[in-house]
């Protein structure tokens, strides 16, 4: 608890414009927006973050403040719906923490432009992903009984748990990309349930790999609430809002922002 005081009077020391609390509260509007319609809110946070001058390893930390408010907010969300399973969300969530913990370690270590290229190569990897997916949504039905999955599903899916929790804990971005997959083909989870599940997941590692980057780094804690602000009202109003028709446009957008975000990150990184 000292080093969260000290790390705010630091914060409150180093007198940040309050322009760019602003900012970041409206790019938390936009990346709260994107991620309940197209995903990869946090592509777009971690760059802004890192354009704005902080070290790509502090900003990787303290976008985890945002990241734990969100996915609080939607465990929240899904309990008053009457939507839990909180027996398989603790195990599945623990079979993550020992990859969260390493993979926290290593993104403290992983600095300067050694940060910014490992995060342009990761974004260029989801791009990729993005592109190959058809994008075809199964329809979901809200009545059909809970799965619980046994025997080797279960045994393959705690064992794919523990690299998704490393790739949490390590940098975070896109991992809903790799945990939805895994919980709905490995698992065989219905949709609904699946997003139920990483929720609770996300915001169970999170816990573990925020303390350690609080632990280990100066994590810029007002900044990182002034975008966890922002996230929260941009993920309810998009969660709210009936905007279909708008996702093609908002997923364009989006390539064009990051395809920009990955040049400057690999041709314009001072070299340590």
């Amino acid at each position: 608890m000292p080093v969260f005081f000290n790390n705010v009077l630091n914060d409150l020391k180093d007198m940040t414009p309050l322009w760019e609390y602003a900012f970041l509260f409206g790019i938390g509007l936009i990346a709260g927006f994107v991620n309940v319609l197209a995903g990869g809110g946090s592509m777009i946070t971690v760059p802004v973050m890192v354009f704005l001058g902080l070290p790509g390893h502090i900003a990787n930390g303290t976008n985890r403040i945002a990241i734990l408010v969100q996915n609080l907010v939607a465990v929240v969300t899904f309990f008053r719906r009457g939507l839990s399973d909180f027996k398989l969300s603790l195990l599945l969530l623990a079979c993550t923490l020992p990859g969260a913990v390493v993979g926290a370690l290593a993104g403290t270590q992983l600095r300067g432009a050694w940060f910014n290229r490992t995060l342009a190569v990761v974004m260029v990897l989801l791009l990729i992903f993005m592109w190959a997916k058809k994008g075809l949504k199964p329809k979901v039905d809200l009545a059909a009984p809970a799965v619980e999955p046994k025997g080797k599903r279960l045994l393959w899916g705690c064992v794919l748990m523990i690299g998704i929790g490393f790739y949490g804990g390590f940098i975070q971005i896109g991992v809903s990309l790799m945990l939805m997959p895994l919980l709905n083909r490995v698992l065989g989870i219905d949709l609904v349930r699946v997003n139920m599940h990483k929720v609770f997941i996300i915001f169970g590692y999170t816990i573990f790999a925020l303390s350690i980057y609080a632990w280990r780094l100066d994590i810029r804690w007002l900044l990182g609430c002034a975008l966890a602000l922002g996230n929260g009202i941009g993920g309810w109003a998009g969660a709210t809002m009936s905007v279909q028709k708008g996702e093609r446009l908002i997923r364009i957008l989006l390539n064009v922002a990051l395809v920009a975000f990955i040049i400057k990150l690999l041709l314009f990184s001072a070299v340590d």
